[in-house]
């Protein structure tokens, strides 16, 4: 889906080259999941330019959330608090969005709905 060229020439991330692979293809299976399969049903090649970009554009900004927040994500722990200062993985707040077992940033999503690829419906 994001190819490495793209993530280090168009998109800045934050993720190290030796990372970059295996960070892109978790992300993308991540989005597999969010549009239900449906790019590897109807193929990447058979997809408009628009929805290229845009899923070029949605799995380079989840492999960088991922990366940044691969702790938390990986954690079982939803929530801490240390001296005072709590912490908590809150997926039901306003800026993400959790289905299928992925987290996404909520603005990631929406923009990855752009596709009409996540509709439940066909």
């Amino acid at each position: 889906m994001a190819l490495p060229t793209y993530f280090q020439g168009d998109y800045t991330g934050a993720i190290p080259e030796e990372d970059l692979e295996t960070a892109l293809y978790d992300a993308s299976r991540h989005i597999d999941s969010l549009t239900f399969n449906r790019i590897i049903g109807k193929g990447y090649d058979n997809l408009t330019e628009f929805q290229k970009e845009i899923l070029s554009q949605t799995c380079a900004k989840q492999a960088d959330f991922e990366y940044e927040n691969k702790d938390i994500l990986e954690s079982i722990i939803s929530s801490y608090s240390i001296n005072g200062v709590s912490m908590s993985l809150d997926t039901g707040g306003w800026n993400v969005f959790v289905q299928n077992g992925v987290v996404m940033r909520r603005d990631v999503y929406d923009m990855l709905k752009q596709t009409g690829l996540c509709c439940r419906r066909i």
